[in-house]
């Protein structure tokens, strides 16, 4: 119990490398994302009440919890009705999304069309909580149900966008994303980051 053999996922120089790289993107593209900040935190102000942004806590890198930031898509009080829409798949894992969920908001259902809502977590990758590229990080709900292979992915900072995003977003299935997580993880590079990200 006191000896950890696993090789870590990243070097300490990739870890660098790869924080260099975020930040870098990260200033570069913080204009443009303040100007859609304010513009779509007025849109969500006009459908009515509640925060425009959602705040929920996260697992990240070595299960450190942190904040995420992401853009309100929902009624206020979504969460507890977060039952009526819960499913589970094949496996037993339940499943918190689909694809007409009836508490998203019109703008709301726009914004997670086009990933939109995630603009905030730039502000995570800012705070060190989140790369750019990286596993979506889970819910403190699901870590709770994690088998001992899941938590090879929490080795790395967890990302806006990731493989299974851009692969195989139509399957919500967690074993799916679980895999394809660790296939990230066991095969990454700075090009194959470069690839997700384009």
């Amino acid at each position: 119990p006191m000896l950890d053999l696993r090789a870590p996922a990243l070097s300490d120089y990739q870890r660098m490398v790869k924080r260099a790289f975020d930040l870098t993107i990260t200033l570069l593209a913080l204009p443009p994302i303040l100007l859609l900040t304010a513009l779509i935190s007025f849109f969500i102000r006009l459908e009515g009440p509640g925060p425009v942004i959602f705040r929920q806590k996260r697992a990240g890198e070595n299960g450190r919890l942190f904040e995420l930031y992401k853009f309100r898509t929902m009624v206020p009080g979504a969460e507890k009705l977060r039952a009526e829409v819960e499913h589970r798949d094949e496996n037993g894992y339940l499943i918190h999304k689909m694809p007409q969920d009836p508490r998203s908001t019109p703008v709301g259902r726009f914004l997670r069309s086009t990933s939109l809502d995630e603009l905030p977590q730039f502000f995570n990758i800012l705070k060190g909580d989140m790369s750019l590229v990286g596993p979506r990080p889970h819910p403190l709900d699901d870590v709770k149900n994690y088998t001992l292979e899941h938590f090879r992915r929490l080795d790395v900072t967890p990302g806006i966008t990731c493989l299974w995003q851009i692969d195989a977003r139509h399957d919500p299935s967690f074993e799916k994303n679980v895999a394809m997580d660790s296939q990230y993880i066991e095969n990454w590079s700075y090009l194959l980051d470069l690839k997700i990200l384009l």
